[in-house]
């Protein structure tokens, strides 16, 4: 009996000092905004899930533009309204100065992929450590994670920066072709770009993440001209543009298993306008993901010799052509060393786990902000949660915490120590 509680008592040390070890590493003032914050965040949450804001309502983007940027002014923060490039949207941007040398750009985005009236089918609600609600995750999670991040650093009266600038995008489920350019000069300008995308959650992945790497986005277009002719009277003097195209698209479907970080989906076709009539004109469409720099250049050229080698339809004209959209990212080394201190802050919540997703076939707006090579970059510091573009999108509850924790953290440890 004596061993067995000399035994416990070194068990209930040795647990005490690990306790008290931990406590040490974590930052307990942090630590502490953190968790008082939870309530609001997920206030937050329900007022930015409860207006719609899919990427064609203009109208319901702006809302939530007004919503963030009463909490960025409240802040502190010098606020403007950017228009986009050939667009009636509108991106949010805000500023706040310090008082040390850290530049830092911290994105996320306001649209989303649902129609409006999204909420009468999947309205926001709780269901244990869950809240569902669409766009809750993809990215209404990453703009309350920025916003609350601040308002902690706030309330701790930290102001080590030269400069966090918030910027808040308006069509980023559509490609940001609008805002693109804007993301990357805002990027050029900065040391570090933290972007909130969400990152998978446990349920899905087991632990919580970062990302290292996510997809460059094109189109593929191919079209093929041929002769119109009646259907029923004179077929054979028609060129039917449809039967040459779906030749050329199964010929093209598996094309990118030779070429290194592509992905080639045909997604979208129209051929003909009548059914009495051999059609002249075919188009099909392809969703094209992109991973390597040189990816696109290849692809392109592949498609054009693939579409050369063989022809169904004597005397049609088959064209192809690539569209580049959203440019990929990827961290390299500075952003993996950047990751790594992330995983060091996490362990400082009772030695928590952060994985490494090394790649995601999403595209996001870490492309443009890395575009220029110049600041490191850091995708997925949003919420853990799943089932975003599709139903009953949702996050993870008890994700809030170390996702405040590590934005503030990893902003306090870049401006000590610089990422190089």
């Amino acid at each position: 009996m004596r061993f067995e509680l000399k035994r416990m008592w070194i068990g209930i040390t040795v647990l005490a000092v690990a306790t008290a070890l931990n406590a040490q590493e974590r930052n307990q003032p942090v630590f502490a905004a953190a968790q008082a914050a939870q309530p609001a965040v997920i206030e937050t949450l329900q007022k930015l899930v409860s207006i719609d804001s899919g990427s064609a309502n203009l109208a319901g983007i702006g809302k939530v533009a007004d919503f963030a940027e009463a909490r960025l002014m409240a802040l502190g923060a010098k606020t403007e309204r950017i228009k986009t490039a050939g667009s009636d949207r509108v991106m949010l941007k805000a500023v706040l100065t310090g008082t040390g040398r850290l530049k830092a750009l911290l994105i996320a985005h306001m649209d989303t992929v649902y129609a409006d009236g999204i909420l009468t089918t999947e309205p926001y609600r709780m269901e244990g450590n869950r809240l569902y609600g669409p766009g809750i995750a993809d990215d209404k999670g990453g703009i309350a994670v920025i916003l609350h991040s601040l308002d902690v650093l706030k309330q701790l009266g930290w102001r080590d920066y030269a400069q966090l600038t918030v910027l808040f995008n308006a069509d980023e489920e559509i490609g940001s072709g609008s805002s693109g350019d804007t993301i990357a000069a805002l990027g050029e300008a900065h040391d570090v770009v933290l972007s909130y995308e969400p990152t998978a959650a446990k349920a899905i992945a087991k632990e919580e993440g970062v990302l290292l790497a996510a997809a460059g986005t094109a189109t593929a277009t191919m079209e093929v001209k041929g002769r119109a002719s009646h259907a029923g009277a004179a077929p054979e003097q028609g060129r039917n543009a449809l039967i040459e195209l779906s030749h050329q698209v199964l010929a093209t479907q598996d094309i990118t298993k030779g070429i290194p970080g592509a992905q080639l989906n045909w997604t979208y076709s129209q051929g003909g306008l009548v059914r009495n009539q051999i059609p002249e004109k075919a188009l099909a469409f392809a969703d094209v993901r992109l991973l390597q720099p040189d990816a696109a250049d290849k692809l392109r050229a592949a498609l054009e010799a693939k579409v050369k080698e063989s022809k169904r339809v004597p005397e049609t004209e088959v064209m192809v052509k690539l569209d580049i959209g959203r440019p990929p990212f990827v961290a390299g080394e500075r952003g993996l060393a950047l990751a790594k201190r992330a995983q060091a802050i996490y362990a400082e919540l009772d030695g928590r786990k952060l994985i490494l997703h090394p790649s995601t076939g999403g595209g996001t707006d870490a492309g443009f902000a890395s575009r220029s090579g110049k600041p490191v970059v850091l995708e997925s510091m949003g919420l853990a949660g799943w089932g975003y573009h599709a139903k009953n999108e949702y996050i993870e509850i008890d994700s809030i915490i170390p996702r405040l924790y590590l934005t503030a953290r990893m902003l306090q440890e870049l401006a000590k120590n610089p990422a190089k």
